[in-house]
Order: C-alpha cells, then structure tokens, then sequence
C-alpha cells in the first residue's frame, strides 16, 4: 500500500438525473485535479427525490448510475465509489447499491443492509424499507496492492459497529461511509459515528455526504469528512457543494495500530 489523496465529495442531488451527474462529473474533475486517486460519491449521487419519482424512472437511474461510474473511473484512471443509487429488483422494490469500480475495470458491489425506518423528532418520517429490499449479504472488501484493503457501507449502517468491525476483521485499512445523513441527526450523531467507526477499528474513514434542501422537507446535514485511526478529521467540506480530501497514509495506520493494538486485543469476535 502506497500514500495517495483520497476524495470525500459533497452534493446537492435533487429529482433530476441529468443535472446531478453533470454536477458529480464536475466534482470528480476537480477532485482529480487536486490530485485525488480515489473519490467517492454519496449516496443517492444520482437522484435523490420522491420515492414514486425514483421508481418512474427506476431503470434510467439505474443504467445512467452504473455507466458514470464506469466511464468516470476509466476517462480519470482512478478508483471511484458510487455510495448508492437503485437498482430493480422484482415486486416493485429496489436494491441500494453502492458500487467501487477501479480504472481496470474490476468492480465490487454492496446491497445496503440496514434500512432507514424512522420517525425523528423534527416531524419527518423515512420509511425506505416501502421500496428497498434490504440486502442479505455482509459488505466486501477491495483489496488493493496500491490502495490497500477497502471497505464498503452505505449511511444507516453507520450505527451498526459490528458491520464495520467485520470489515476491519477481513483486513479493512479504509472504511467507505457514503451517506445522504439527514440534517437533524446529522447535527448531533454524524462526526461521533464516524470518528467512532475510524477508531474502533483504527481505520481510515471516507465519507461522502449530501447537503442542503433537495425536494419538499428532505434536509441532509453535510459535512463529508475523512477521518484518520486516531478519530482526526482531516477534511471537512463544511454545507457547501464540494469535497474533502486528504492523504491516506499507511504509515499513520500502521502508528496508529503499534500505539493502539486494540484489533488484537479482542475477546469476543
């Protein structure tokens, strides 16, 4: 594994898929241009609307999705991650997908497991489970001789430590946590999580994030970060469109790990 910059971008997306990937190609340039050889996309990059909306046009999202991913690694030659977007699965539902492609064409995917059902205290209520089919299998890693062993999450999932320490037990030296955090518990939960994920299982956290008003009521909360071991954050992107970016270093994992040997000092799992 080699010292590269890594990119966490920030985005508006709103109920258009033209506009957001034409909004994610310009991020993507920019982030390459800084010198980036891994950026990842939040989730919902491609569309982030109503639910009905979504599905009307389920299969464009979809191909648009998978192509820009595609076509974004292989013009840039780097390594992106698409942190969701939905794929048909049967019985009117969708799959959540996040998917990495790398600039030689290998691709991981990961079916979102766990599925924002809530009611919060700002009198909005989530229910993807209406239209998402949860996934069944534990996430994957990406194993790079250049990049390291990369972890994939989607959001939600970032309140579920034993996900993550999963992926730190399958060699995970960097954790994806692309999100579209809603903008009341992203005030109070969002940076704790994911500095948490980082040092429990002293990794690098990466975490795309949407931000701003998208359609009627539907806030998210910002502040796409990358996080060290240690819980540092390195970036931060503030509210604003745009992206954090900051160096993945091994030798700060591998610091990190002779000072805070906690990986081998589990008892249970």
């Amino acid at each position: 594994m080699k010292s590269y910059l890594a990119a966490a971008l920030q985005m508006n997306s709103r109920p258009d898929l033209e506009k957001n990937l034409t909004q994610a190609e310009e991020l993507v340039d920019l982030a390459v241009r800084r010198g980036a050889e891994v950026v990842a996309l939040p989730e919902n990059f491609s569309f982030l609307g109503e639910e009905a909306d979504k599905l009307a046009n389920l299969e464009a999202i979809a191909t648009a999705s998978e192509k820009f991913l595609r076509k974004m690694a292989h013009r840039f030659q780097i390594t992106v991650l698409g942190g969701g977007f939905p794929i048909p699965v049967g019985d009117g539902k969708v799959a959540n997908v996040a998917m990495l492609v790398d600039p030689h064409g290998g691709e991981v995917r990961y079916e979102k497991v766990h599925l924002f059902d809530v009611n919060l205290p700002d009198g909005n209520t989530y229910r993807e489970s209406e239209t998402v089919r949860a996934g069944t299998a534990l996430p994957p890693v990406y194993a790079s001789e250049e990049l390291g062993t990369l972890g994939i999450s989607v959001c939600y999932d970032v309140r579920f430590p034993e996900l993550y320490r999963h992926l730190s037990k399958k060699g995970a030296e960097v954790l994806f946590i692309p999100a579209a955090f809603t903008a009341h518990t992203g005030k109070d939960h969002w940076q704790v999580l994911l500095q948490a994920r980082a040092i429990e299982n002293t990794c690098y956290a990466i975490a795309p994030a949407q931000t701003g008003l998208h359609y009627g009521r539907r806030y998210t909360h910002g502040h796409a970060a990358i996080i060290d071991p240690w819980g540092v954050v390195l970036s931060d992107a503030g509210t604003e469109v745009g992206l954090a970016i900051a160096e993945i270093s091994p030798d700060r994992i591998y610091q990190v790990r002779r000072q805070m040997p906690s990986l081998e000092h589990r008892i249970f799992g």
